[in-house]
């Protein structure tokens, strides 16, 4: 594998990572407005996207693939806890 096709593979693995965190990012500008924001909105996207490349990583490794349903659901439940952390949202 060269390394075009390297980089090509890489980007596809973490795309959707990186949507979904900025997603969740700006759902929670939108649904949780009482709590102020604990970092700048490009910080909890990074955040984020560590937190979802993490669980991706961890999919890949557990099931020996990637693109399982399962991984996509941790991936989307555990980026969604960790903007709902630091936004202490149990305060709200």
């Amino acid at each position: 594998m060269g390394p075009l096709d390297l980089l090509n593979h890489l980007l596809n693995f973490v795309a959707p990572a990186f949507f979904v965190a900025v997603l969740v990012t700006l759902s929670a500008r939108i649904f949780m407005r009482k709590s102020p924001a604990a970092h700048a909105l490009w910080a909890q996207s990074a955040i984020n996207f560590v937190v979802s490349v993490a669980v991706l990583a961890l999919g890949l490794w557990f099931f020996g693939r990637d693109g399982k349903m399962l991984t996509y659901l941790g991936m989307a439940l555990l980026c969604a806890t960790s903007q709902w952390v630091m936004l202490r949202g149990w305060k709200a």
